[in-house]
């Protein structure tokens, strides 16, 4: 095997899953390093002892498989793989390849002794009739591109180089282990991403979706990523696409807001994009209404629309909610009063408060970040991040943190 790149966060995950009685599904955006993952837990198997009869690892996107398209050719191929003695793992990259693999999947836990460990890259992948075979008994590793701290370690960079220019660098070249081949050339890392991104469209979209159109899927795609953070609603997106001409609309009324809800979802299904629920931090309630929508990497985004720093504040927020999301943090978009606050993460005994913005230097600033932040009136943790290096490190116990410090806490 070719030298790995580790991604410990990862391969500790699925460590401490190993042997559990339970499917481990790693999820996840094409090339962000799912492959190289089972890869990465095929070496520590192999390393801790596993005997290689034991270790049944394939990818069946290869053309090798090309015969096994249904569960039944591929449940007889693998059987016969499997030993009579000693527990056997079993590592299925890209399943989705195969027609109702999830029958096949239940009947290898039945019959054999076996733990199982799959890829995919898209939520059809965990849809319905597979929730309804496998319930309860899976659990989903959600894999996404490089954190700033794996960009780090990942790239090799001078001596000289400040973590302000790194920092940079991963604001405009994203996260995507690929990109590592072409050492920052702009032109090869958005061809390369342009290809995954036109697979993601073709291969995960369309081919799912019959009757989708792939000119407006772009068009939503391009509004996405040029509002990210901004709070939205399906119908809104859907009214300036219908005043530009590009979604119709029927005897005066606006079907358009259907129609964009349904291809944000497809682009959720394909781990493109990320939608977030707005909390009501008063009332303790989930609102129906205007979400906001984040990109999975901003190579795509800086791709697909040119790379501007002037929208830096909105795409400092985009890498603060993944960041928060790779933390295992449930994420919303949070309202208080009239005001609102970037995020509400919570986890089961945890909560924080979240304001993202550029700079904090102007009083106007100062004040307008903190006083959503003021008003609420429980006393969890309340941080604003910011790319300012300040020597004030709390305003009356709301924290003050250093963006690229957090990233890499």
């Amino acid at each position: 095997m070719t030298e790995l790149i580790n991604r410990p966060e990862y391969l500790s995950q699925l460590i401490q899953h190993k042997d559990v009685d339970l499917i481990k599904i790693i999820t996840g955006i094409r090339r962000c390093g799912k492959s190289s993952l089972l890869d990465l837990f095929h070496q520590y198997l192999s390393d801790s002892g596993v005997a290689d009869c034991n270790i049944i690892h394939m990818n069946l996107e290869s053309l090798r498989y090309r015969n096994l398209t249904d569960y039944l050719s591929f449940y007889d191929y693998v059987s016969e793989l499997i030993p009579k003695k000693g527990k056997t793992y079993l590592l299925f990259d890209e399943l989705q390849a195969v027609k109702h693999w999830e029958k096949s999947i239940e009947s290898f836990r039945l019959d054999f002794d076996v733990d199982i460990y799959i890829t995919g890259s898209n939520a059809y992948l965990l849809s319905t009739e597979f929730s309804t075979l496998l319930s309860g008994r899976y659990v989903e590793i959600r894999m996404l591109p490089l954190s700033f701290k794996e960009f780090l370690a990942f790239w090799e960079f001078s001596p000289l180089v400040t973590v302000e220019e790194k920092f940079q660098k991963y604001l405009q070249f994203g996260g995507m282990p690929i990109l590592r081949e072409y050492h920052f050339n702009e032109a090869r890392s958005s061809q390369a991403l342009e290809g995954i991104y036109s697979t993601v469209v073709l291969r995960d979209i369309l081919q799912r979706n019959h009757q989708a159109d792939q000119r407006m899927l772009q068009k939503i795609m391009l509004f996405l990523c040029s509002n990210i953070g901004s709070i939205t609603s399906p119908n809104r997106i859907g009214n300036v696409l219908s005043h530009e001409g590009d979604i119709q609309t029927c005897k005066g009324k606006n079907i358009a807001g259907k129609t964009v809800d349904k291809y944000i979802s497809m682009l959720r299904s394909a781990f493109i994009v990320y939608s977030v629920e707005r909390y009501d931090v008063k009332g303790k309630q989930l609102l129906q209404t205007l979400g906001k929508n984040y990109i999975i990497d901003m190579g795509f985004r800086n791709m697909l629309l040119g790379y501007r720093d002037a929208n830096r504040g909105h795409i400092i927020e985009n890498i603060v909610f993944l960041e928060l999301i790779r933390r295992d943090y449930r994420v919303y978009t949070g309202k208080v009063g009239e005001t609102e606050i970037d995020f509400v993460a919570e986890k089961p005994n945890d909560k924080l408060y979240i304001q993202v913005t550029e700079n904090m230097q102007s009083p106007e600033t100062r004040k307008r970040e903190l006083r959503p932040l003021r008003m609420i009136p429980d006393n969890y943790e309340k941080i604003v991040l910011s790319m300012d290096r300040n020597y004030i490190h709390s305003y009356e116990g709301i924290k003050s943190l250093y963006l690229i410090d957090w990233l890499l806490s």
